[in-house]
Order: structure tokens, then sequence, then C-alpha cells
């Protein structure tokens, strides 16, 4: 099977983890537009990000969360700001909250993850502020 094919048939399984999810924010009381916004921010990771270099599943992106945040997204996303950025991992957190809670992935595994992003948010944030701190010298005509 070619990439594209495995790619499309990877974002193909991955509308019911958004469908449901989405489901899932519904029922916790989101208003639509946060729901969209959480919908957008989760489908650029399952669905770019995590075939981006390789096919990877929803369910194993985890480990993915950090590098993705940490370069990926502050790199290639040409609207990464600090709060771009907080948004994509409230909504990557809520995401992955709902796959622990369906038993998509280990509760554990999430909480890990969440909590070594949470501890290194400075650092995040210092990335995306030096990778957006554009040196007009540098840009000398």
């Amino acid at each position: 099977m070619d990439y594209e094919t495995k790619m499309n048939k990877n974002i193909k399984r991955n509308e019911k983890y958004l469908n449901g999810f989405e489901k899932w924010l519904n029922k916790k009381g989101f208003t639509n537009k946060t729901i969209k916004k959480h919908l957008s921010n989760t489908d650029l990771f399952i669905n770019d990000y995590l075939n981006y270099y390789d096919i990877v599943k929803a369910e194993n992106g985890l480990e993915e969360v950090f590098p993705f945040l940490n370069g990926w997204f502050i790199e290639k996303c040409m609207w990464s700001s600090r709060n771009s950025l907080k948004e994509t991992v409230a909504s990557l957190k809520k995401f992955y909250q709902y796959m622990s809670e369906n038993n998509y992935v280990n509760v554990n595994d999430y909480k890990e993850t969440f909590d070594f992003i949470k501890d290194n948010m400075n650092k995040l944030l210092e990335s995306v502020d030096e990778f957006n701190d554009f040196d007009d010298d540098y840009y000398d005509f």
C-alpha cells in the first residue's frame, strides 16, 4: 500500500475519534465555537502532523504531542503564537482526556504526557516567542 493510501485510510479511521470527541464536548456543555476550535486543533494534530513523517494512529499519538508542540506547530503553522499554542494544548488535552475515558489510550500515559507538557509550558512559550521574534536587522536590504 502506498503512503497516500495509508494516510487516507488513517484519516478515515480518525473520523470516529473526531465524531466521538465532538459528542463528548457537546455533553460537557461547550459552545459550538469552542467545539469547532477544539476539533480544528485536534484535526491538525491527528490528520496532518501524525501523517506528516509517518503514519501514526491517533491512539498512539501521545508520545508525539510534545514534539509537535515544540517544533512542527511553531515552525509550520503561520498562526503560531503564545495564545494559539495554549489553545492547541488545551484542545489536545481534552481530546486525549476523551480518548482515555473511552479506553483508547492508557489514562496514566495521558496524565504523564500532559503533566510533562504542564511542567515544560514555559519552554514551549519561550520557543514560540523566539521563533516569532523577527530581527529586522537580519533582513537588511
